[in-house]
Protein backbone atom coordinates (compact mmCIF):
# COMPACT_ATOMS: atom_id res chain seq x y z
CA UNK A 1 0.00 0.00 0.00
CA UNK A 2 3.02 2.07 0.68
CA UNK A 3 4.26 1.38 -2.91
CA UNK A 4 4.11 3.22 -5.99
CA UNK A 5 0.04 2.03 -6.44
CA UNK A 6 -0.84 4.44 -2.94
CA UNK A 7 -0.22 7.44 -4.82
CA UNK A 8 -2.68 7.06 -7.20
CA UNK A 9 -5.49 4.93 -6.36
CA UNK A 10 -5.79 5.52 -2.85
CA UNK A 11 -3.65 8.85 -1.79
CA UNK A 12 -6.51 11.23 -3.31
CA UNK A 13 -9.61 9.78 -2.39
CA UNK A 14 -8.16 9.69 1.63
CA UNK A 15 -7.71 13.26 1.23
CA UNK A 16 -10.76 14.22 -0.76
CA UNK A 17 -12.51 11.87 2.41
CA UNK A 18 -10.53 13.73 5.11
CA UNK A 19 -11.29 17.16 3.55
CA UNK A 20 -14.92 16.45 3.25
CA UNK A 21 -15.37 15.27 6.83
CA UNK A 22 -13.78 18.11 7.77
CA UNK A 23 -15.43 20.48 6.50
CA UNK A 24 -19.00 19.27 7.34
CA UNK A 25 -17.86 18.22 11.51
CA UNK A 26 -16.60 21.91 11.83
CA UNK A 27 -20.45 23.91 11.21
CA UNK A 28 -21.88 20.50 12.71
CA UNK A 29 -20.67 21.41 16.31
CA UNK A 30 -22.31 24.22 16.18
CA UNK A 31 -25.60 22.57 14.95
CA UNK A 32 -25.24 20.46 16.95
CA UNK A 33 -24.87 22.50 20.04
CA UNK A 34 -27.73 24.66 18.92
CA UNK A 35 -30.14 21.92 18.53
CA UNK A 36 -30.09 21.53 14.64
CA UNK A 37 -28.00 18.40 13.98
CA UNK A 38 -30.96 17.35 11.80
CA UNK A 39 -30.43 20.65 9.57
CA UNK A 40 -27.49 18.41 7.71
CA UNK A 41 -30.03 15.55 7.31
CA UNK A 42 -32.45 18.37 5.52
CA UNK A 43 -30.23 19.67 3.34
CA UNK A 44 -28.39 16.45 2.44
CA UNK A 45 -32.22 16.00 0.95
CA UNK A 46 -32.88 19.13 -0.20
CA UNK A 47 -29.66 19.62 -2.76
CA UNK A 48 -29.92 16.29 -4.59
CA UNK A 49 -32.72 17.53 -6.83
CA UNK A 50 -31.41 21.17 -7.78
CA UNK A 51 -28.05 19.18 -8.48
CA UNK A 52 -29.82 16.73 -10.66
CA UNK A 53 -31.76 19.95 -12.28
CA UNK A 54 -28.55 21.98 -12.47
CA UNK A 55 -26.99 18.89 -14.77
CA UNK A 56 -30.06 18.66 -16.71
CA UNK A 57 -30.10 22.12 -17.86
CA UNK A 58 -26.08 22.73 -18.49
CA UNK A 59 -24.86 19.19 -18.86
CA UNK A 60 -22.09 18.98 -16.22
CA UNK A 61 -21.68 18.75 -12.97
CA UNK A 62 -19.25 21.67 -12.59
CA UNK A 63 -19.21 23.40 -9.00
CA UNK A 64 -21.00 26.71 -9.88
CA UNK A 65 -23.64 24.58 -11.45
CA UNK A 66 -24.36 22.35 -8.18
CA UNK A 67 -23.50 24.95 -5.85
CA UNK A 68 -26.49 27.29 -7.67
CA UNK A 69 -28.79 24.24 -8.13
CA UNK A 70 -28.65 23.57 -4.72
CA UNK A 71 -29.20 27.15 -2.91
CA UNK A 72 -32.51 27.23 -5.19
CA UNK A 73 -33.60 23.75 -4.16
CA UNK A 74 -33.59 24.72 -0.64
CA UNK A 75 -35.03 28.50 -1.11
CA UNK A 76 -37.88 26.20 -2.66
CA UNK A 77 -37.56 24.12 0.01
CA UNK A 78 -38.33 27.28 2.67
CA UNK A 79 -40.83 28.95 0.71
CA UNK A 80 -43.16 25.13 0.53
CA UNK A 81 -42.54 24.67 4.33
CA UNK A 82 -43.67 28.26 4.95
CA UNK A 83 -46.82 27.35 2.26
CA UNK A 84 -47.45 24.34 4.27
CA UNK A 85 -47.72 25.53 7.55
CA UNK A 86 -50.01 28.06 6.80
CA UNK A 87 -52.23 26.73 4.15
CA UNK A 88 -52.97 23.59 6.09
CA UNK A 89 -51.75 24.66 9.91
CA UNK A 90 -49.42 22.13 10.22
CA UNK A 91 -46.73 21.46 12.73
CA UNK A 92 -43.33 22.77 11.77
CA UNK A 93 -41.41 19.63 12.32
CA UNK A 94 -44.03 17.42 10.02
CA UNK A 95 -44.00 20.13 7.14
CA UNK A 96 -40.14 19.96 6.95
CA UNK A 97 -40.50 16.34 7.02
CA UNK A 98 -42.93 16.18 4.05
CA UNK A 99 -41.03 18.80 1.72
CA UNK A 100 -37.79 17.20 2.34
CA UNK A 101 -38.66 13.96 1.77
CA UNK A 102 -40.61 14.54 -0.85
CA UNK A 103 -37.81 17.06 -2.37
CA UNK A 104 -35.26 14.13 -2.33
CA UNK A 105 -37.88 11.48 -3.62
CA UNK A 106 -38.15 13.78 -6.39
CA UNK A 107 -34.64 14.17 -7.12
CA UNK A 108 -34.15 10.65 -7.45
CA UNK A 109 -37.13 9.84 -9.78
CA UNK A 110 -35.68 12.92 -11.66
CA UNK A 111 -32.30 11.31 -11.82
CA UNK A 112 -33.43 8.10 -12.93
CA UNK A 113 -35.18 9.31 -15.97
CA UNK A 114 -31.89 12.00 -16.94
CA UNK A 115 -28.92 10.51 -19.23
CA UNK A 116 -26.16 10.35 -16.65
CA UNK A 117 -24.17 8.09 -18.97
CA UNK A 118 -21.63 10.57 -19.72
CA UNK A 119 -20.56 11.08 -15.96
CA UNK A 120 -20.65 9.86 -12.60
CA UNK A 121 -24.21 10.38 -11.29
CA UNK A 122 -26.96 7.71 -10.86
CA UNK A 123 -28.70 6.67 -8.05
CA UNK A 124 -26.27 4.90 -6.29
CA UNK A 125 -23.92 7.77 -6.83
CA UNK A 126 -26.27 10.19 -5.17
CA UNK A 127 -26.88 7.97 -2.33
CA UNK A 128 -23.74 6.74 -1.48
CA UNK A 129 -21.08 8.91 -3.51
CA UNK A 130 -18.19 7.48 -5.56
CA UNK A 131 -15.07 7.91 -3.08
CA UNK A 132 -13.22 5.05 -5.05
CA UNK A 133 -13.51 6.35 -8.28
CA UNK A 134 -11.65 9.73 -7.54
CA UNK A 135 -7.73 8.26 -8.35
CA UNK A 136 -5.39 10.13 -10.01
CA UNK A 137 -4.00 8.43 -13.06
CA UNK A 138 -1.33 10.45 -14.08
CA UNK A 139 0.36 9.75 -11.16
CA UNK A 140 3.39 7.78 -11.52
CA UNK A 141 4.72 7.80 -7.41
CA UNK A 142 5.42 9.95 -4.33
CA UNK A 143 7.37 12.23 -7.22
CA UNK A 144 4.11 13.03 -8.60
CA UNK A 145 3.70 15.12 -5.81
CA UNK A 146 6.74 17.41 -7.19
CA UNK A 147 5.32 17.41 -10.75
CA UNK A 148 3.41 20.31 -11.84
CA UNK A 149 2.34 18.78 -15.08
CA UNK A 150 0.62 15.81 -12.72
CA UNK A 151 -0.52 17.89 -10.12
CA UNK A 152 -2.81 19.49 -13.22
CA UNK A 153 -4.66 16.04 -13.61
CA UNK A 154 -5.71 15.87 -10.00
CA UNK A 155 -9.66 15.16 -9.58
CA UNK A 156 -11.01 18.47 -9.29
CA UNK A 157 -13.14 17.54 -6.23
CA UNK A 158 -9.88 17.45 -3.94
CA UNK A 159 -9.57 21.27 -5.56
CA UNK A 160 -13.53 22.04 -5.03
CA UNK A 161 -13.27 20.35 -1.05
CA UNK A 162 -9.89 22.44 -0.44
CA UNK A 163 -11.65 25.72 -1.34
CA UNK A 164 -14.86 24.80 0.35
CA UNK A 165 -13.07 23.55 4.09
CA UNK A 166 -10.76 27.22 3.45
CA UNK A 167 -14.00 28.67 3.51
CA UNK A 168 -15.64 27.24 6.22
CA UNK A 169 -12.30 27.62 8.12
CA UNK A 170 -12.33 31.27 6.99
CA UNK A 171 -16.54 31.56 8.55
CA UNK A 172 -15.76 30.20 11.81
CA UNK A 173 -12.55 31.75 12.55
CA UNK A 174 -14.13 35.32 11.64
CA UNK A 175 -17.82 34.98 13.63
CA UNK A 176 -16.29 32.78 16.54
CA UNK A 177 -16.84 35.02 19.37
CA UNK A 178 -20.37 36.09 18.12
CA UNK A 179 -21.42 32.16 17.07
CA UNK A 180 -19.61 31.03 20.78
CA UNK A 181 -22.49 33.52 22.86
CA UNK A 182 -25.11 32.78 20.22
CA UNK A 183 -24.49 29.38 20.35
CA UNK A 184 -24.88 29.43 24.02
CA UNK A 185 -27.01 32.32 25.22
CA UNK A 186 -28.77 33.65 21.83
CA UNK A 187 -30.92 36.45 24.15
CA UNK A 188 -27.47 37.83 25.53
CA UNK A 189 -26.39 37.44 21.88
CA UNK A 190 -28.48 39.97 20.93
CA UNK A 191 -28.41 42.22 23.89
CA UNK A 192 -24.94 42.97 22.38
CA UNK A 193 -26.22 43.34 18.96
CA UNK A 194 -25.13 40.11 17.73
CA UNK A 195 -27.59 39.83 14.44
CA UNK A 196 -28.43 36.00 15.44
CA UNK A 197 -30.59 35.51 12.60
CA UNK A 198 -27.89 36.59 9.70
CA UNK A 199 -25.94 34.37 11.66
CA UNK A 200 -27.49 31.23 12.05
CA UNK A 201 -28.47 31.53 7.96
CA UNK A 202 -24.57 31.77 7.42
CA UNK A 203 -23.91 28.76 9.36
CA UNK A 204 -26.72 27.27 7.30
CA UNK A 205 -25.11 28.51 3.92
CA UNK A 206 -21.81 27.54 4.87
CA UNK A 207 -22.97 23.95 6.28
CA UNK A 208 -25.06 23.28 2.37
CA UNK A 209 -21.70 24.48 0.98
CA UNK A 210 -19.93 21.51 2.50
CA UNK A 211 -22.88 19.38 1.50
CA UNK A 212 -22.72 19.95 -2.25
CA UNK A 213 -18.50 19.40 -2.08
CA UNK A 214 -18.81 16.52 -0.18
CA UNK A 215 -21.40 15.38 -3.16
CA UNK A 216 -19.21 13.57 -5.26
CA UNK A 217 -16.99 11.75 -2.88
CA UNK A 218 -19.58 10.85 -0.25
CA UNK A 219 -23.12 11.18 -1.63
CA UNK A 220 -26.16 12.93 -0.19
CA UNK A 221 -27.33 10.04 2.64
CA UNK A 222 -23.89 9.18 3.89
CA UNK A 223 -22.77 13.05 4.68
CA UNK A 224 -25.11 12.74 7.17
CA UNK A 225 -22.97 10.95 9.79
CA UNK A 226 -20.10 13.53 9.03
CA UNK A 227 -22.37 16.72 9.97
CA UNK A 228 -23.42 14.54 13.17
CA UNK A 229 -21.59 11.71 14.43
CA UNK A 230 -17.59 13.56 14.78
CA UNK A 231 -19.39 16.40 16.64
CA UNK A 232 -21.67 14.40 19.15
CA UNK A 233 -18.68 11.82 19.59
CA UNK A 234 -16.77 15.27 21.00
CA UNK A 235 -18.84 16.82 23.26
CA UNK A 236 -18.35 13.60 24.94
CA UNK A 237 -15.05 14.00 25.66
CA UNK A 238 -15.07 17.60 26.70
CA UNK A 239 -16.57 20.18 27.78
CA UNK A 240 -14.60 23.30 25.98
CA UNK A 241 -16.15 24.50 23.09
CA UNK A 242 -12.23 25.22 21.68
CA UNK A 243 -11.41 21.34 22.72
CA UNK A 244 -14.57 19.99 21.47
CA UNK A 245 -14.13 21.56 17.58
CA UNK A 246 -10.35 20.36 17.96
CA UNK A 247 -11.52 16.50 18.95
CA UNK A 248 -14.75 16.70 16.38
CA UNK A 249 -11.71 17.40 13.76
CA UNK A 250 -9.36 14.05 15.16
CA UNK A 251 -12.54 12.20 14.77
CA UNK A 252 -13.10 13.29 11.18
CA UNK A 253 -10.10 12.53 10.12
CA UNK A 254 -9.76 9.35 11.38
CA UNK A 255 -12.75 7.99 10.82
CA UNK A 256 -11.99 9.31 6.79
CA UNK A 257 -8.51 7.05 6.71
CA UNK A 258 -9.73 4.20 8.55
CA UNK A 259 -12.58 3.74 7.08
CA UNK A 260 -11.11 3.95 3.63
CA UNK A 261 -8.64 1.72 4.41
CA UNK A 262 -11.41 -1.08 6.09
CA UNK A 263 -13.12 -0.89 3.05
CA UNK A 264 -10.72 -1.86 0.52
CA UNK A 265 -8.88 -4.01 2.95
CA UNK A 266 -11.04 -5.21 5.23
CA UNK A 267 -12.71 -7.54 3.39
CA UNK A 268 -9.41 -9.24 1.64
CA UNK A 269 -8.13 -9.41 5.42
CA UNK A 270 -11.58 -11.54 6.30
CA UNK A 271 -11.10 -13.98 3.15
CA UNK A 272 -13.45 -11.88 1.23
CA UNK A 273 -13.17 -11.00 -3.02
CA UNK A 274 -14.10 -7.59 -3.02
CA UNK A 275 -14.34 -4.46 -1.65
CA UNK A 276 -17.51 -2.43 0.58
CA UNK A 277 -18.33 0.94 -0.10
CA UNK A 278 -15.54 3.16 1.11
CA UNK A 279 -18.08 6.14 2.20
CA UNK A 280 -20.54 3.42 3.94
CA UNK A 281 -17.71 2.32 5.80
CA UNK A 282 -15.89 6.03 6.73
CA UNK A 283 -19.97 6.28 8.12
CA UNK A 284 -19.47 3.07 10.02
CA UNK A 285 -16.49 3.80 11.55
CA UNK A 286 -17.89 7.62 12.66
CA UNK A 287 -20.60 5.87 14.14
CA UNK A 288 -18.49 3.59 16.05
CA UNK A 289 -16.61 6.19 17.21
CA UNK A 290 -19.57 7.88 18.28
CA UNK A 291 -20.87 4.36 20.46
CA UNK A 292 -17.38 4.41 21.88
CA UNK A 293 -17.21 8.19 23.24
CA UNK A 294 -20.99 7.14 24.85
CA UNK A 295 -19.50 4.85 26.65
CA UNK A 296 -16.01 5.70 27.68
CA UNK A 297 -16.03 9.54 27.26
CA UNK A 298 -15.53 11.51 30.25
CA UNK A 299 -18.53 13.81 29.74
CA UNK A 300 -20.78 10.81 29.09
CA UNK A 301 -23.07 11.36 32.34
CA UNK A 302 -22.90 15.18 31.71
CA UNK A 303 -24.62 14.73 28.32
CA UNK A 304 -27.13 11.97 29.81
CA UNK A 305 -28.19 14.26 32.74
CA UNK A 306 -28.61 17.35 30.23
CA UNK A 307 -30.68 14.88 28.03
CA UNK A 308 -32.88 13.66 31.02
CA UNK A 309 -33.86 16.76 32.43
CA UNK A 310 -34.98 18.10 29.18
Amino acid sequence: MIGAEFVPLSLPPMVIGTLAAVACALPGNFLLLRRQALVGDAISHVVLPGIVLAFVLTGSIGAWAMMLGAGIAALIAVALIELIKRIGGIEPGAAMGVVFTSMFAGGVLLLERSDTSGVHLDVEHAMMGNLESLIWLDATGWGSLFDPEALAYLPPELGRLAVTLAVVVAFIGLFWRPLRIATFDPGYAQVLGVRTGWLGLGLVVVAAMAAVAAFDAVGSIIVIAMFICPPAAARLMTNRLERQVMWSVFFAVLSANIGYVLAGYGPIWLGARDSVSAAGMVATVSGLILFAAAVWGPCRHRAGAEAAAQ
